[in-house]
């Protein structure tokens, strides 16, 4: 795990709700807990403020770190991504993407294609995306987004499940994303026994772990609907699992980052029911 993703997801699962800020010196003691040197915290930090994620003040010797406003809008993002239930039901409808821009401009074609997969979307063809959700909403911003490519958002549907499920080939190779569920809950599921006794930076550290781990794969999964599933997917266990040892070790690793900062951190779980 590299301090930079660390230091992002320390302040997305806890400093996000302390005024979305910390000391450096905090920062420090908490990356620290996860076994990352000082100065490759304070060096860290620094170049994610070049890059505008965060803005600095000073309160005497100190430097406050805060989240820029961009990062904080990407985090919320991520959050609700990751702890988004995993959908069963599906009414057979499609959202279809199907996009052109100027042959010459790969750039654009590439971060399209990139914003879509983001999305949940699979590529039917190189211009024409599909997702099973109906996720026209952000579909439609991405003109507002890439004025120089062309966005046609449409509902499609083939009342015809074995046509479905041939789309679901077409768009998406599950085989490596299976076998990564499987070794995240093989890797992972001894925790749901060894979370209770856990405290401190251990708890701290290991629940940081399993969100590192756990957070890419909302962003490769198309979060199928059941209809649409391979036999025996993996997926919906694998998201039962980190949310069962995310909340077993929340009240100790919350407790340890409140006591390191000095304010109350509000448990995040309490933040998702609520939204």
């Amino acid at each position: 795990m590299k301090p930079r993703a660390l230091i992002l997801d320390i302040f997305g699962d806890y400093l996000r709700y302390v005024d979305s800020e910390a000391k450096a010196g905090d920062l420090v003691i908490l990356l620290g807990a996860l076994g990352v040197e000082p100065a490759a915290t304070r060096m860290t930090l620094s170049r994610l403020k070049q890059e505008g994620w965060f803005t600095t003040r000073r309160v005497g010797r100190e430097t406050i770190y805060r989240l820029s406003d961009h990062l904080l809008e990407i985090l919320d993002e991520g959050r609700a991504r990751i702890f988004a239930p995993y959908e069963d039901e599906w009414d057979g409808w499609w959202t279809q993407v199907v996009f052109q821009t100027p042959e010459s401009d790969r750039t654009v074609r590439e971060q399209v294609k990139k914003k879509l997969a983001w999305l949940g979307f699979g590529p039917l063809t190189p211009s024409t995306w599909l997702s099973p959700r109906d996720v026209r909403g952000e579909a439609l911003k991405l003109q507002a987004e890439f004025p120089a490519a062309t966005v046609d958002v449409l509902t499609s549907r083939t009342d015809d499940l074995d046509a479905d499920r041939a789309l679901v080939a077409r768009c998406w190779d599950l085989s490596l994303l299976e076998s990564d569920y499987l070794g995240f809950i093989e890797g992972h599921r001894h925790l749901l026994d060894a979370s209770s006794g856990l405290e401190g930076p251990s708890a701290l550290a290991v629940r940081t772990e399993i969100v590192s781990t756990y957070r890419h794969f909302p962003f490769r999964d198309p979060s199928l609907p059941v209809a649409l599933r391979p036999a025996g997917w993996p997926g919906a266990t694998a998201h039962e699992l980190f949310l069962t040892v995310h909340r077993a070790l929340s009240d100790a690793a919350v407790a340890y980052v409140s006591g390191v900062v000095g304010s109350d951190v509000e448990a995040p779980e309490l933040r998702i029911q609520n939204m």
